[in-house]
């Protein structure tokens, strides 16, 4: 979908099916982060449509009337041409048992919905659907509708594809829009029929389509080769950062990690009101430094119904958090769903087999929350911390119990370095935090308090 300033952003309804087992509230959080991530894509939402059913309706997600409420807000027939491959009667007509069963709408007040004269220039130019589509249910309800349809997953690729800043970033992207792309690929009228086959040309009796196909999934190969590279880069740094402290941020997309991560490290990491504003990795020292140093790193942000092969795309990045050894899952206390995303969070990270005593739980935007409900989240959540990233003093406790968290495990030791010595002296202070030092005839003495493996090896003989 191509890129519009703010003044001529593309008018978008989105689309909902409420389901059986899914609650008022689950089902309305899910519509609204959706409005969110069109939002954040650079839609303008300007109205929802939804209804209730047992399921989808096989040929174009709802049923027929609610298809032709749908169309009069974007232009279209609201019919399935019948020549449309897969249209089923449900959505050719009004006799579906589920098709308008407990069925609301809920559009923008300038969208004169119920008008049939609205004028061309106020028609919705995108569907936006809340659910994962078939490629046919999508040629459906374009067909139907007269404009551009996005589902969650082509929604949240896109948004991705826009962010992705390194190279890493984007090939794994890249990976994962293939991937989607490939079983959705149409024939066109030319070049449709099969051909004879020819050197570097198509395999014998091939389509057009199935030319398509192999080039992707030729492509797909090239980029995981390269994507291999880039991954053992990154996991010589995560080696060579073994030696430091190292503190994770994970959590919901727009948790308010980046904030956090700015405000504990004192740098520029970029910080938006968007859903995935962050999906490269950023690893800073938390600020004023420490000794030995403690370093903090922001991962890319989960979401429910995230796309398998983005999942699988971003293991790697992910792994900034399996390999850290304090995890700070960042929960935005203020979102009315906070508790099914704090589970979306804690199913990925056990699916990474991450150690759960490595995790704290940070409840963020607390600014938000009613004071009502303060004492509230105390009770239910215990061992949590509660913050606002916006409130200094806030940080500043963070803080401290991060370097709390690492100092438990270490030694407090005397240290004795002659004066021939000196560059050891200086290792342990840029190494360790150095309590006191005092010098005498012989050299210097350090009382410091450090991990143990660090001591060890300082206390090794000089050779």
């Amino acid at each position: 979908m191509r890129e519009n300033n703010d003044e001529e952003r593309p008018r978008a309804i989105v689309l909902g099916v409420h389901m059986q087992g899914v609650s008022d509230g689950e089902f309305d959080s899910s519509l609204s982060e959706l409005t969110r991530l069109a939002t954040t894509l650079g839609l303008d939402v300007v109205g929802r449509i939804t209804q209730k059913r047992s399921g989808l309706a096989t040929a174009a997600v709802v049923g027929g009337g609610k298809l032709k409420e749908l169309a009069k807000l974007t232009g279209g027939t609201g019919v399935i041409p019948s020549g449309a491959k897969n249209a089923k009667s449900d959505a050719d007509s009004d006799t579906d048992p589920d098709s308008d069963s407990d069925t609301d709408s809920d559009t923008d007040p300038d969208s004169d919905s119920d008008s049939d004269t609205e004028p061309p220039a106020k028609l919705a130019q995108v569907v936006v659907v809340d659910h994962d589509l078939t490629p046919s249910q999508a040629r459906n309800l374009e067909k139907a509708t007269g404009a551009e349809v996005l589902d969650r997953t082509a929604v949240i690729l896109s948004i991705f594809q826009r962010h992705a800043r390194s190279r890493e970033a984007k090939l794994q992207v890249e990976i994962a829009r293939l991937v989607y792309m490939a079983p959705r690929l149409r024939e066109s009228g030319a070049g449709a029929d099969r051909q004879r086959g020819g050197i570097g040309g198509k395999g014998a009796g091939e389509s057009a389509v199935e030319l398509d196909k192999r080039k992707i999934r030729d492509r797909i190969s090239e980029l995981r080769e390269e994507l291999k590279a880039l991954e053992g880069e990154s996991q010589t740094r995560r080696q060579r950062r073994d030696q430091h402290n190292t503190t994770a941020l994970v959590g919901y997309t727009n948790a308010g990690k980046s904030s956090l991560m700015r405000a504990l490290t004192g740098s520029d990491v970029y910080v938006a009101d968007k859903l995935f504003a962050t999906l490269d990795t950023t690893v800073r020292a938390l600020q004023p430094e420490t000794k030995p140093r403690i370093l903090i790193s922001d991962t890319v942000g989960f979401i429910k119904k995230l796309p398998h092969d983005l999942v699988a795309s971003f293991r790697s990045t992910l792994d900034e958090a399996r390999d850290a050894h304090l995890l700070l899952h960042v929960v935005d206390a203020s979102d009315f769903a906070f508790r099914s995303q704090i589970e979306v969070t804690r199913d990925v990270l056990r699916e990474m087999k991450i150690d759960e005593s490595s995790i704290v739980v940070v409840m963020n935007k607390m600014d938000k929350v009613p004071e009502g409900e303060h004492a509230k989240l105390l009770e239910e959540f215990p061992d949590a911390i509660f913050l606002s990233a916006k409130r200094p003093d806030d940080v500043a406790m963070l803080r401290e119990k991060i370097i709390q968290f690492f100092e438990k495990d270490m030694l407090e030791e005397n240290l004795f370095f002659p004066y021939a010595e000196g560059k050891r002296v200086a290792e342990a202070h840029a190494s360790f935090r150095v309590l006191s030092e005092t010098h005498d005839e012989q050299g210097t003495h350090l009382r410091v308090r450090a991990p143990r493996a660090l001591l060890e090896q300082l206390k090794k003989p000089a050779h």
